[in-house]
């Protein structure tokens, strides 16, 4: 497959953006190749500079669930682009946008619109300290809730993809306030709070870990920390930026049947666009400024190119019958090819999938619960697959330690051409 242009696109890119890229993950460096530089894409399908064309299972990291350019959201962007593309100040489709996103979440009773997901953990975090007068935050190793920095401690994502668990510039006195916690080990989350319980203002997690690998809370974790945050007046925030309306209309939390007191959003409420929202119990959100003392505010907060996409988005899922059934069904049958596949070809793995998220771990472990059973896979082994997966036209995340995203645009054809690539990469690795 030739990808000459990209190259050359990346060298010339090194020259004025540090590493070539905008987020580090991008520059495929922990698979061993030159990134190919996209031009386009349209449903299930993202095209590079060179013409190559790949079946996606990235979709811009999860936002994407309908597809690349899905047309319903082109048309939303184009007339809401030609009313003005910025404000700063109040619309109606902000609160119609809030509307919609308390109807669907269960613990959601007031949300502020941010322009990211780090934004919305950042702020939910603050604010859960104005609420409690606390000063810790509890995370689990290998979660991941963006780049501010009182998460870069032992973080996922692209942390772990380039070996940097920690981040130079983040003080010890950031670090201090960050209490860290094995996730699915709920023993080690009762030990901090004897400890400690009277100055953690938060529980963080992710309720399906999405960052170190698709890794789905053990039976009984997340009613754990419900009962703990309850027991110690502390405040639980889900970050559903990857899960939020991925996993059913309402999220991780109306999946599992556990409700946060804070949720923080992103990724899929966008519909493409940069967005990020955090919300929950009314009587947290009223402490922020203009009603409350805590402060945050955001210049293209709730803008209205992001708003017009994100509530076609939203609309689209919570009106569309079976949509969640739909993803279900073509991820199920994508698992269960790729494990037949494993089984053809004597490959020691591990396939874990939550609804429409899936990874496939190379490790000679029998599960993969946990960030150490995640951090004993074979990383070589899968920028192998990685490789040969993208010479078969298949676009995968260039990490071991993230997700393929199912979306409503792949087809059986899709699915079934995905499973007989998976078969001929894995054939080429072994």
């Amino acid at each position: 497959m030739n990808q000459e242009k990209s190259k050359v696109a990346f060298a010339e890119a090194r020259k004025v953006i540090p590493g070539g890229v905008n987020s580090p993950v991008r520059a495929f460096k922990s698979v061993g190749i030159n990134p190919v530089v996209i031009d386009s894409a349209k449903g299930a399908t993202i095209k590079d500079i060179d013409g190559n064309e790949y079946l996606d299972f990235v979709f811009s990291w999860g936002p994407l669930i309908l597809g690349h350019a899905d047309d319903s959201i082109l048309i939303a962007i184009l007339e809401a682009a030609q009313k003005g593309t910025s404000f700063g100040a109040p619309t109606t489709i902000e609160t119609e946008m809030a509307e919609l996103i308390v109807e669907m979440v269960p613990s959601i009773e007031k949300v502020r619109m941010v322009s990211s997901g780090t934004e919305a953990t950042m702020s939910a975090l603050r604010l859960a300290r104005g609420y409690t007068k606390r000063d810790l935050v509890l995370k689990f190793v290998g979660n991941y809730h963006g780049h501010a920095d009182s998460f870069l401690i032992k973080a996922g994502s692209g942390a772990i993809t380039l070996g940097l668990p920690d981040s130079p510039g983040v003080t010890a006195a950031t670090a201090k306030d960050t209490l860290l916690a094995d996730y699915n080990d709920l023993d080690s989350v009762e030990e901090l709070f004897k400890q400690h319980g009277k100055d953690i203002a938060a529980i963080i997690v992710e309720p399906v870990a999405a960052n170190m690998g698709v890794i789905p809370p053990q039976k009984g974790f997340l009613e754990g920390l419900r009962k703990l945050a309850d027991e110690y007046g502390s405040v639980l925030i889900f970050d559903e930026v990857i899960t939020g309306f991925r996993l059913a209309v309402g999220g991780a939390q109306e999946y599992y049947g556990v409700q946060p007191d804070l949720t923080t959003l992103g990724k899929i409420i966008g519909g493409g666009l940069p967005v990020g929202a955090y919300g929950g119990k009314a009587e947290i959100m009223e402490l922020l400024a203009p009603d409350g003392p805590v402060y945050q505010a955001g210049t293209l907060s709730g803008n209205p190119l992001a708003m017009a996409a994100g509530l076609t988005m939203l609309k689209t899922l919570n009106n569309t019958p079976d949509f969640y059934a739909e993803l279900e069904r073509k991820a199920a049958k994508l698992e269960s090819g790729i494990r037949v596949n494993l089984e053809k070809t004597n490959t020691k793995a591990v396939v874990n999938r939550v609804g429409s998220l899936i990874t496939l771990f190379f490790t000679e472990e029998r599960q993969v619960n946990s960030f150490d059973e995640s951090m004993r896979s074979d990383t070589d082994k899968y920028a192998k697959y990685f490789r040969a997966s993208l010479e078969n036209g298949i676009y995968l995340a260039p990490s071991q330690f993230e997700a393929m995203f199912i979306s409503k645009a792949h087809t059986e054809e899709d699915i079934d051409v995905c499973i007989a690539a998976s078969l001929k990469a894995l054939e080429e690795i072994n």
